[in-house]
């Protein structure tokens, strides 16, 4: 993994990127690999968070936001927020938690750690996003699943969009169960606003709790090409945010 991620280099292709894009950056904090980032540029459309890089084992996501950056996707119609690198001493390190041994996505509660401790509090500064979307990968997975957390109607249509958009790389993870948890259909767990462990929060039943109406945790497997992980990234982002209105190309 680490021949295919250059966190160094990430860091300063992402910058260049998002700033020729005329996002404007906020500096949440330091750590010993990096500063912790956000990226926010506002408009008048529906508000939506990209997040990534939580485990430092899963470089997909942070690459996948660059591509779309680099496509052009994230256009005025949204108001975009960005969190490319949550954790940056594990991406460093290629590593699932960061320097502490500390798993990021199950703090979101107790906040522990200065990395969460500081994107909680920008977070909490900022009106809930309309749609978060968040890039993760899994080792132990043969397909593409995501978790979908929504507060308000249903639309099994979109959640098909976005397993026919991965499944020019990946077929579904099948089910009944994924991930530990009861699948709704092959590739899609249709998960309630609470955490698995009382205390034990990851970043998106945060944003459930802090209003956010519509999340998606997606997840590609981590033993395929990594080319083929950060393309169906992509494709799921491009569909999920296809369906928001004001979104629809």
């Amino acid at each position: 993994m680490s021949a295919c991620f250059k966190w160094p280099e990430f860091l300063h292709d992402f910058a260049c990127e998002v700033e020729a894009a005329g996002f404007h950056a906020e500096r949440l904090g330091d750590t010993a690999a990096g500063p912790l980032m956000a990226w926010e540029r506002p408009s008048d459309g529906p508000r939506i968070y990209l997040s990534a890089g939580m485990h430092g084992d899963e470089p997909a996501g942070p690459l996948a936001l660059l591509e779309l950056l680099r496509s052009g996707f994230l256009t005025p119609s949204a108001h975009w927020l960005i969190c490319p690198a949550l954790n940056p001493t594990g991406l460093a390190a290629c590593r699932r938690e960061n320097a502490c041994g500390i798993d990021l996505n199950r703090d979101y509660w107790i906040r522990s750690t200065a990395e969460v401790a500081a994107h909680a509090t920008w977070l909490d500064a900022r009106p809930a996003p309309d749609l978060f979307i968040s890039l993760h990968e899994d080792w132990e997975a043969g397909g593409f699943y995501f978790y979908e957390i929504n507060l308000r109607q249903d639309d099994p249509g979109r959640a098909r969009a976005i397993i026919a958009a991965t499944s020019p790389w990946f077929h579904p993870e099948p089910g009944p169960e994924i991930d530990g948890h009861e699948s709704r259909e092959p590739g899609w767990i249709y998960h309630a606003a609470e955490p698995d462990l009382p205390e034990g929060w990851p970043e998106a039943i945060y944003l459930a709790k802090m209003g956010c109406p519509l999340s998606f945790t997606f997840e590609t497997p981590s033993r395929a090409a990594l080319p083929a992980r950060v393309a169906a990234h992509v494709a799921a982002v491009k569909a999920a945010c296809d369906r928001i209105p004001g979104m629809a190309g």
